[in-house]
């Protein structure tokens, strides 16, 4: 029972960790939060929460092992340029949009695919699936497939309690945001989104 129980405080450690880190992941739920308010950080973790489970299933068939140095390159050339489009995109939205226009003109509209959208797109996701990820999922199922769900859990509860508090923060002074600067932090999230997009690319 204990053991289960260190494994639920493990995943919740390592998620916060990863959560805290400023990513892609972050930038689209600040673009969510201020247009769909705090439910955006929720509905981000669930596209996040999404990829990560298939990464689970693929770890527990073994596959993993397959993707090797040459694969991990390709991810990472191919990921990078779906950010920076991604934020070239957000950039020129931004020019043309209002904090009370409607959602389905951005680029990362829909906070779900957001949270998909720019974790298969990070190198940086995969690599920590891969590698750390994939060690602390198979210690819990050599103590059981309980311990490895709790694992998981724990790992969402820390991304889920981190990006909703960033969005409920930002919901509740979204109404202090003038056209400009809504337009600014877009195009900053665009900007950061082709930074990293190109540091991944390069890397």
């Amino acid at each position: 029972m204990f053991a289960i129980l260190d494994m639920l405080f493990v995943g919740f450690a390592v998620g916060l960790t990863g959560a805290l880190v400023p990513g892609p992941m972050l930038f689209a739920t600040i673009e969510g939060s201020l247009k769909k308010g705090w439910r955006a950080g929720p509905e981000v973790v669930l596209g996040h929460a999404l990829i990560e489970l298939l990464i689970c299933i693929l770890i527990v068939l073994g596959l993993t092992s397959l993707i090797g140095d040459g694969e991990m390159s390709v991810i990472s050339f191919v990921g990078g340029l779906v950010l920076v489009v991604f934020g070239l995109l957000t950039i020129i939205q931004s020019r043309n949009t209002s904090i009370d226009s409607g959602l389905s003109g951005g680029v990362l509209a829909n906070p779900v695919s957001a949270g998909i959208l720019t974790s298969a797109s990070n190198p940086y996701f995969w690599v920590w699936w891969l590698a750390a990820g994939s060690a602390l999922v198979l210690r819990g199922l050599e103590i059981g497939i309980f311990a490895a769900v709790m694992f998981i859990i724990g790992h969402w509860l820390a991304d889920l309690g981190w990006f909703t508090f960033v969005s409920t923060s930002l919901s509740k002074t979204r109404s202090f945001f003038s056209g400009t600067l809504y337009r600014g932090v877009l195009a900053c999230c665009g900007v950061f989104l082709m930074g990293f997009g190109t540091w991944f690319a390069l890397g």
